[in-house]
């Protein structure tokens, strides 16, 4: 295990829960934790066993926002070394070939949104508030534009970000920033849900296919289905593509491998 001081790091049942854990901040996000997040993303990835991920906040929020008094003061002494920042956090939250359910306990605010609207799933608490406040103290948020515009209408996100708005989970869900708004007592077993779910399909494919879905953004049309096309073959190369196929043709339940 490494010597976190941001965040905690658990691993069972085939799935990564990293959870945010600066309470006395409200988990807001800063140099440090970004840093380590993408250490324990990259472990996550990296371990075979793992087939989901799940971020988390300790205690009543998912995140704040940025902790400005943590960057203003700068690090004097990484105790992991540095791995990048924050920018960094949500392209590696947005390429990860592993799902990655944000699972939104509760307020999740400038930096925090960004958090989640990077990661492949994302389930809100109905107790939970999001939002781009930045601007009432004199900021933008810049860097979650570009994952927040993934989502957002241009003139929503606008509105948003000059108006410093905050607003419930129900919103979130029709803003497509979440996937779904659920009681405070039923996020865990939503989040089981897609994590079980994902456990039951081939990680081969899981993987491939998220590969697919970063590599095909931003391109036109022209571009986007040679790729694909590339991209189906490899696909269809895969033991598990013959394994499902042969599963469907034999009306029983495949059985995957790691090929």
């Amino acid at each position: 295990m490494r010597a976190y001081e941001r965040i905690k790091v658990a691993r069972a049942a085939g799935v990564e829960t990293i959870t945010l854990s600066y309470p006395g901040r409200r988990n807001a996000i800063g140099p440090i934790m970004s840093s380590e997040l993408l250490w324990a993303l990259d472990d996550a990835r990296s371990a075979d066993e793992v087939r989901a991920i799940v971020l988390t906040g300790e205690g009543s929020a998912f995140c704040s926002g940025g902790d400005f008094a943590e960057m203003a003061a700068g690090v004097k002494e990484w105790k992991l070394a540095r791995r990048g920042d924050y920018a960094d956090v949500l392209l590696a939250l947005v390429r990860s070939d592993k799902p990655v359910v944000a699972r939104v306990n509760g307020h999740a605010l400038g930096g925090g949104l960004g958090l989640v609207a990077a990661s492949t799933f994302a389930v809100a608490s109905t107790d939970a508030k999001l939002g781009t406040p930045e601007i009432d103290i004199g900021l933008f948020p810049m860097i979650i534009m570009a994952v927040l515009a993934r989502h957002v209408p241009r003139r929503r996100l606008v509105e948003m970000s000059l108006l410093g708005q905050k607003f419930g989970a129900e919103e979130a869900l029709e803003l497509g920033l979440v996937n779904c708004a659920v009681s405070p007592d039923h996020l865990d077993a939503e989040v089981k849900r897609i994590t079980d779910s994902i456990a039951s399909k081939s990680p081969v494919v899981v993987r491939l296919g998220l590969r697919a879905v970063a590599a095909q953004e931003g391109l036109d049309l022209e571009r986007s289905l040679p790729l694909l096309r590339e991209r189906l073959m490899e696909v269809l190369a895969t033991d598990n593509c013959r394994e499902g196929l042969a599963a469907f043709l034999e009306k029983r339940a495949p059985v995957w491998t790691g090929k």
